[in-house]
């Protein structure tokens, strides 16, 4: 079996669907987690066991399967590879269906069992989620809504931040999880604050991106500059500075929202 490689044009999107609603429009794509890689290949679903529909992309029926679980099959060895090293082998639809079925075969491992009462659960047939027979209690698939933004000072430089535990030299944008009973708004201006010490004005909201590693959704803004020096905090952060565009450091790749923010502001 060979990966699927680019599949069609940009701008397509997966369907996110619990059962087929309709026969196939060409072979099915499966999406085979073992561990924390995937393969994408076309195949028959049954050949794998256990499986979990996961929507159609373009007609065709997407399928999810933990190798995990079902043993070895006939896989190029060549196929494997994690979702990171996936990113530009397939096409952005592509490897938006193969972040859903990593995340929902994580999701399928991780809740078995009810974290209320450790009865084993099950799967429901109306919508997707894991029942306790004994409590009822549900367990859908998780996700961790995060901000992410790029600060503007008035002089038109950008601030870019060092995470502390990166192995490279590489700055890029703010970014957190939003807090119970916290805005995603309110999340920004906290963010900034506790990592570089500085206020943040005006908020425009950019645009989001599901972010499977593991199961975040991330939110995107652009925000003023308020008031304030850049203080790192010197744990998650270790260094932060203001940048032109002549003078940019290494950024992230175009996987990520950060990227996209970073070159809206650069072309405009």
């Amino acid at each position: 079996m060979e990966i699927i490689a680019e599949l069609g044009e940009t701008g397509r999107m997966l369907l996110p669907l619990m059962s087929p609603d309709a026969p196939s429009s060409g072979e099915a794509l499966l999406f085979l987690v073992r561990g924390a890689d995937v393969a994408v290949v076309p195949g028959d679903p049954e050949a794998y066991g256990a499986t979990t529909f996961i929507g159609t992309l373009d007609g065709r029926h997407c399928w999810s399967a933990d190798l995990n679980d079902s043993g070895p099959a006939a896989v190029d060895p060549g196929a494997w590879s994690n979702l990171m090293q996936l990113y530009g082998r397939v096409d952005e639809a592509v490897w938006l269906a193969a972040g859903r079925a990593v995340q929902l075969v994580d999701w399928n491992r991780n809740h078995r069992y009810c974290g209320r009462c450790a009865t084993a659960t099950e799967l429901s047939e109306r919508e997707r989620s894991r029942r306790c027979p004994a409590c009822g209690l549900a367990a859908f698939p998780r996700l961790a809504p995060a901000m992410i933004t790029l600060v503007e000072r008035a002089d038109g430089r950008v601030l870019l931040a060092r995470n502390a535990g990166w192995p490279t030299a590489m700055y890029s944008c703010l970014a957190g999880f939003v807090e119970p009973g916290e805005s995603v708004e309110a999340a920004v201006r906290r963010e900034v604050r506790e990592e570089v010490g500085i206020e943040v004005g005006t908020l425009r909201y950019f645009g989001s991106q599901p972010w499977p590693f593991p199961h975040s959704l991330m939110l995107g803004f652009h925000a003023e500059y308020g008031a304030g020096r850049i203080e790192v905090d010197g744990e998650e952060i270790s260094d932060a500075k203001w940048f032109g565009r002549d003078d940019l450091p290494q950024i992230p790749g175009r996987i990520s929202i950060a990227r996209k923010l970073i070159d809206d502001w650069a072309l405009r």
